[in-house]
């Protein structure tokens, strides 16, 4: 145990991120070895020899190190907040107390599988459109950086007064050569602000849902997507005896989202006072923009039969369909968006080109 450890200190960690598909095998393989009554030392050694990243292997061997310390999982857990979040900390405390450990670590699998499928739907999705894009902005780029520079001269050396669309044309193609560093560094700049935005202040990330929120197709996907996570965060915690209170506390972590986490901070106060859950909803959502009347409704079901199990369960397939639904909404409305926008390119760069010849041809006539 010790060669690993000196090992994997030695090993160069390039990412310190825990991906999904790395953390729902790890509480699988866990869960199946339990069942098969292999201690949760010899699983956590056993489950790292199959871990490809080198960060999440380096946790699970502090993990070995603080059970053999005599920490329990939960606490073990608790002490790496890096790879472990505390709705999934306060599930495996839960049923660590009652020996059915294998349970909560299987169902914490099964979420993650899910967030991860319909993670992956999304970017599978998108793919499409962003090549679409892609190829269109590149297209652009050749035309402004070598097209119009090679016809230049011709309309220059006439001595004509060339027509206001060509001016623009050329004066583009100008600004594009001349500073083209400049806008390759702010694209830079936009695409990994995107990636990293979760890594931003929360007044950020906030100020980006705001913009989110004003784009419909794609606030639509975003908000699908976080209530189908809300609905299975909250079965899991209220499944694990975790207070309606902590529960909702939890499960606004859950969603990483700064809208949302305003939201159920209030919707905790409220509940804390005595409140009903879908009323505190309805409450601080009043235009019902972020949890909407369906949803509700299947909420207060619940409130009323406290059949939470079914009723989770039937909301989170159902905004998975909606999450499904919304995307190919977005999709169908992309390709023809992209269309749109490369004919006004072509007919800009024709009508720019054509109407020059044109003015030359009669001045010289």
């Amino acid at each position: 145990m010790e060669k690993n450890n000196k090992n994997l200190n030695r090993e160069i960690i390039l990412s310190k991120k825990v991906w999904l598909v790395d953390k729902y095998n790890f509480f699988e393989y866990i869960s199946v070895m339990l069942d098969g009554w292999v201690w949760i030392t010899e699983s956590l050694e056993s489950v790292n020899s199959k871990i490809s990243s080198t960060f999440f292997r380096q946790k699970i061997s502090e993990l070995i190190t603080y059970i053999n310390s005599w920490d329990s999982f939960s606490r073990a857990m608790r002490k790496i907040p890096s790879v472990f979040n505390s709705s999934e900390v306060f599930i495996v405390e839960s049923w660590e107390a009652t020996w059915q450990l294998s349970l909560a670590l299987m169902k914490l699998s099964d979420d993650l599988k899910k967030i991860y499928d319909l993670r992956k739907k999304i970017k599978g999705s998108l793919t499409y459109p962003i090549i679409i894009f892609l190829f269109i902005f590149l297209a652009i780029a050749i035309v402004m950086t070598y097209v119009v520079p090679a016809i230049k001269p011709l309309f220059q050396d006439s001595g004509t007064e060339l027509p206001i669309v060509t001016q623009t044309l050329i004066a583009s193609s100008d600004f594009v050569i001349n500073n083209y560093p400049l806008i390759f560094l702010v694209i830079i700049t936009v695409i990994f602000g995107i990636m990293f935005y979760f890594n931003w202040t929360n007044s950020w990330k906030f100020a980006l849902e705001k913009m989110i929120l004003w784009t419909p197709l794609i606030w639509k996907v975003y908000k699908n997507y976080i209530l189908a996570n809300i609905a299975s965060t909250l079965w899991n915690l209220v499944w694990s005896w975790v207070s309606i209170v902590k529960s909702l506390d939890l499960t606004w972590k859950a969603t990483n989202s700064v809208t949302y986490e305003r939201l159920f901070e209030q919707i905790k106060e409220k509940v804390s006072l005595w409140n009903w859950i879908v009323k505190s909803m309805e409450e601080v959502d009043l235009e019902k923009n972020y949890f909407p009347s369906d949803y509700l409704q299947m909420l207060s079901v619940w409130e009323r039969t406290a059949n939470l199990e079914e009723i989770s369960k039937k909301l989170n397939r159902q905004y998975e369909k909606e999450v499904d639904y919304s995307l190919a909404n977005l999709t169908k409305w992309i390709e023809p968006i992209a269309i749109l926008f490369a004919w006004i390119f072509v007919l800009w760069f024709v009508f720019g080109i054509f109407s020059a010849i044109i003015k030359v041809t009669d001045t010289i006539s």
